[in-house]
């Protein structure tokens, strides 16, 4: 049963990558530029996307596993946990974390940076004339990673050698054998715990930037999802502004004809304007009749059909998720003063709590699940998808930005292959911050143990394990303070909880700047929902116009490389093959 039940739950944790991988795919495949799609870009930004949504969905596996081993409703070990067989389970888990901590810091510090300078590196005219080679541009891409690699191995260096905290500087808090298990004594454990941490405070600004802003715009966005101009009526209402633009033409023109002077300067800047606006107009025009499935196939009628009747239940998504997010607003908002107040060693660790002493709701709502499995374990993954996922939207709102400046934007069909690059190494760095504020502020007793208890019944017999299946009011949940002796046999904490108190409390640093930037996140969501919140919807035509234009651009630039293209054949006299530019001027004027 045990065994079954440990692998089942590595299963259902493979079944979801795979389905969040197929999920990358379609989210690459759909925001990429088609104009400037890259196979590498693709591949990389899929893999370090599936890599990140690995680490993050491993928070409930630990969970779950871990709080395999006991019987909460007495307070006691499964018959078969054994000390071995919990260490094998610990020691997985350890493995898998160090394993997709470390190859995430990998693509985010060195692979993802380097497929970057490689696309960059690409030389269109020098590739077709063949001077630039594979290994030129290897070469290339290499020369401006290794000061990447450099910042990775100073990065370790510093990790390895950096003087960690003694619990000689607390009280007798510190003494525990809790607090004890914290303290790493193995060097190249040290080393990645810096690395790792200092990534994580890094990743815990653009968690406070984007995660927080999109954990207020993603429930609104569902909520003000129905647009405030309709396909029809915006086909109508640039139909009828088409048919007043051509008719103040016709009137300019008929004015004029037959006058020896011409047109008057003014009438002309009137008329160029007016043909300025008309081409805006077309534009808008196909775009509203795209919007509307003309010229679609069927089954895309049927689709946009089906979103429009299921619109409504969209709206009450919306407000389901909304009410989420203010839950775990308050939840994080009362553990932050819980820590600030009641911690046993404020910032010499971390704030680390030993134990809730303010009730909190998102806690409270996973220990009464706990009861029922798997239902917990299931609404930890789907909040660890809504943190990941508000991060996503927080990106793609906001942009990717150097202060004020916008360097790019995550739009629909129109992202650049770096902006793509830039946004996974973002989310590398988020996934970090999530981690910790999920297992340490959104629910850190429950992220810690599960739903863990002990009994504090004497056995009856010595080596064996307390009764307390009559005696409910003897079973206490697990807390990191728990110093009775029942509790250090049966309390198991997570292999999350363990890797992040390690950071907090031999880097006091870094556990105190992710700790207060938790009440920055509070601030900015309460910001940007207030404002979000009263801000009407608008229709973002411009924005159609601009896309509209980028794609008259792209069919230009397209157009004018088939002429150059056929300027250069003329010129030498022979042609570049069937299925170059002569093949594609052939199918497009079959178009």
């Amino acid at each position: 049963m045990a065994t079954a039940q440990i692998a089942l739950t590595w299963v259902a944790y493979g079944i979801a990558v795979a389905i969040l991988m197929l999920v990358s795919a379609i989210f690459v495949y759909t925001y990429q530029t088609p104009r400037d799609r890259s196979a590498i870009v693709s591949t990389v930004t899929i893999f370090t996307l599936t890599s990140l949504l690995a680490t993050v969905l491993l928070l409930p596996v630990d969970i779950a596993l871990v709080s395999s081993t006991s019987l909460s409703s007495q307070g006691r070990k499964k018959n078969w946990a054994t000390p071995e067989h919990i260490h094998s389970i610990l020691l997985t888990l350890k493995i898998v974390y160090y394993t997709l901590y470390s190859l995430d810091a990998l693509l985010c510090l060195i692979v993802v940076p380097f497929t970057h300078f490689w696309y960059e590196e690409y030389d269109e005219v020098a590739s077709e004339d063949g001077d630039q080679s594979f290994a030129s541009r290897f070469f290339g891409a290499l020369k401006y990673t290794l000061a990447f690699i450099i910042l990775v191995v100073i990065l370790f260096l510093v990790g390895f050698f950096v003087p960690i905290a003694r619990d000689s500087r607390g009280g007798h808090h510190l003494d525990l054998d809790f607090f004890k298990k914290l303290l790493s004594e193995n060097r190249g454990e040290r080393a990645l715990t810096f690395a790792l941490g200092l990534l994580m405070t890094l990743g815990t600004i653009l968690y406070v930037i984007y995660t927080a802003a999109g954990f207020a715009l993603l429930p609104i966005s569902f909520i003000k999802s129905a647009p405030s101009i309709s396909a029809p009526m915006l086909a109508e209402t640039t139909a009828s502004a088409l048919e007043t633009n051509r008719e103040r033409q016709r009137m300019l023109e008929s004015r004029n004809i037959g006058t020896a002077e011409g047109m008057p300067t003014k009438d002309q800047r009137e008329l160029e304007a007016l043909i300025r606006e008309e081409r805006t107009l077309v534009r808008r025009e196909r775009l509203a009749a795209e919007a509307g499935g003309q010229g679609k196939s069927i089954i895309l009628k049927a689709w946009l059909k089906i979103q429009a009747v299921f619109r409504p239940l969209k709206l009450l998504g919306g407000i389901l998720l909304l009410l989420v997010s203010i839950v775990i607003w308050v939840s994080m908002l009362i553990t932050g003063i819980d820590k600030a107040k009641n911690s046993i060693c404020k910032r010499q660790c971390g704030y680390i709590l030993a134990h809730i002493s303010i009730f909190q709701p998102i806690n409270w709502i996973f220990v009464q699940c706990s009861k029922v499995f798997p239902v917990d374990y299931i609404i930890v993954t789907l909040l660890v998808l809504f943190f990941f996922t508000s991060s996503v939207v927080g990106i793609a709102r906001i942009g990717i930005r150097f202060f004020w400046l916008r360097i790019f934007r995550i739009r629909h069909a129109h992202t650049s292959p770096q902006a793509l690059l830039i946004a996974a190494v973002m989310l590398a760095l988020i996934v970090l911050a999530i981690n910790y504020s999920l297992a340490m502020i959104v629910a850190p007793q429950y992220a810690t143990y599960g739903p863990q208890t002990f009994c504090t019944r004497e056995p009856k017999h010595p080596g064996e394990q307390p009764d307390c299946s009559n005696h409910p009011e003897m079973i206490f949940a697990c807390t990191e303070l728990s110093e009775h002796a029942a509790a250090k046999d049966v309390c198991t904490p997570s292999v999350v909880s363990q890797f992040l108190n390690r950071i907090t409390f031999n880097f006091p640093f870094f556990g105190m700047v992710d700790f207060w930037a938790q009440f920055a996140f509070l601030g900015v969501f309460l910001l940007v929902f207030v404002t979000a919140l009263f801000r009407a919807p608008k229709a973002d035509v411009d924005q159609l116009d601009r896309d509209a234009e980028e794609d008259e651009e792209e069919g230009l630039l397209a157009s004018t490389g088939r002429r150059f293209g056929s300027a250069w054949e003329d010129i030498t006299g022979h042609t570049r093959g069937s299925t170059g530019s002569g093949g594609r001027l052939i199918r497009d004027d079959a178009r």
